[in-house]
């Protein structure tokens, strides 16, 4: 079992191990990193909340997703900091501090999967568990400038994890390059990346309303770079599948956190206070009526992408927002995917700026090694390009 050794004033870490006291370990073993919302066996899970940290007992195994780490001889290194109870998109805990994001010290991390973003940005892990409920792998990845994977619903388990939608749920990935998140999927599930798929040769482009142009330029140049000639396309439902989210979204996490919301919402952050007075006033009713927006949506995304096989827009509208002027509400680029349950990429590309955008690929389910091979090959193109 690994030592846990202090994490020290830093917020990206709640606990470093030391895995070279775990005989589970190979030395040369891929550094992992692993959100505080799940579980690794003999430490606990606080999941950003000082109110289920006082509760929480060293987990007895770990989660189900650390399986495959586990038998490659991965080094576990720590857990990370994270967006309070996994329920928002800047990464700022009033609780435990904010990851600093390497950046730009001045702006959010991203949430909810902070620390894990950071903790491969700054190259103290080689990959890094998150999860990804509405965004919350591939929003940190864009705030910091690194890769990120949101897997196919219900692809890999998310037992052992602590839920906040469990029907938006996923567990994915972030690394600092697409062959090493590639490593990671391999580990994380085999069926990930079996077989042999090449990248897309064809990506629709579909324009999110209200990105910077800044960003728009830079996501066209980068394909561009890679040698594709992008097909618009129209989403129509876009905006009615980003409302739905967020309404299964509130609504479910305000189930899940129930207890927390009646006995302690006193001692959750103002943030969190805001969310929670919100899922409050949305019905049974509506949250069911966003259910059923699910199947529609994914059959207007079936027919874009099979006929373009990846879809190519912005992961976030902008850039990391300053930690001034963090907002609440939901990256609006993000939620549509996990309401469909679609796996994504998120990949950094340059902007001309000191900041990256960062290009967000979506494919249809199970297509997660199509997304790596494209991934691939268009931050080949721009290293190549330098």
């Amino acid at each position: 079992m690994a030592r846990a050794v202090s994490a020290g004033p830093d917020p990206t870490w709640v606990l470093r191990l030391d895995p070279d006291l775990d005989p589970r370990t190979r030395p040369d073993g891929l550094r992992v990193a692993v959100k505080d919302c799940i579980e690794v066996a003999g430490t606990p899970l606080g999941a950003g909340s000082p109110v289920v940290a006082e509760q929480a007992v060293p987990a007895t195994a770990d989660a189900p997703c650390l399986d495959g780490f586990r038998e490659a001889g991965a080094r576990i290194v720590g857990k990370t900091g994270l967006h309070e109870l996994c329920f928002g998109g800047t990464g700022v805990n009033p609780h435990l501090g904010t990851p600093e994001n390497p950046l730009d010290p001045r702006r959010v991390p991203g949430g909810s999967s902070s620390g894990s973003a950071v903790a491969v940005a700054r190259g103290e892990a080689d990959v890094a568990l998150g999860t990804d409920t509405a965004g919350s792998i591939r929003t940190p990845a864009a705030c910091c400038g690194v890769v990120g994977l949101k897997t196919t619903w219900g692809a890999v388990p998310v037992e052992g994890t602590r839920p906040l939608a469990p029907s938006l749920d996923t567990v994915g990935l972030l690394a600092r390059d697409v062959a090493t998140l590639a490593a990671g999927a391999t580990l994380l599930d085999p069926a990930l990346t079996s077989g042999e798929v090449a990248a897309s040769p064809t990506i629709g482009r579909f324009r999110v309303e209200g990105t910077d142009p800044t960003v728009d330029a830079a996501i066209d140049a980068a394909l561009l770079e890679a040698g594709y000639l992008p097909i618009e396309v129209e989403l129509p439902g876009w905006a009615a599948a980003n409302e739905a989210a967020i309404i299964v979204l509130f609504g479910e996490a305000l189930v899940i956190n129930d207890d927390l919301w009646r006995h302690h919402r006193g001692r959750l952050g103002a943030d969190l206070v805001e969310r929670f007075t919100l899922a409050e006033a949305i019905s049974p009713a509506e949250v069911g009526e966003a259910r059923a927006r699910r199947e529609p949506w994914r059959l207007e995304l079936a027919d874009v992408l099979g006929s373009v096989g990846v879809l190519a827009l912005p992961t976030m509208r902008g850039y990391a927002p300053r930690l001034t002027d963090a907002p609440v509400a939901p990256n609006p680029a993000c939620p549509p995917v996990n309401l469909a349950g679609h796996p994504a990429i998120a990949l950094p590309v340059p902007s001309g700026g000191l900041l990256p955008a960062s290009l967000q690929l979506v494919a249809p389910d199970h297509h997660e090694l199509r997304l790596i091979a494209t991934a691939a090959v268009i931050e080949g193109a721009i290293r190549s390009s330098r």
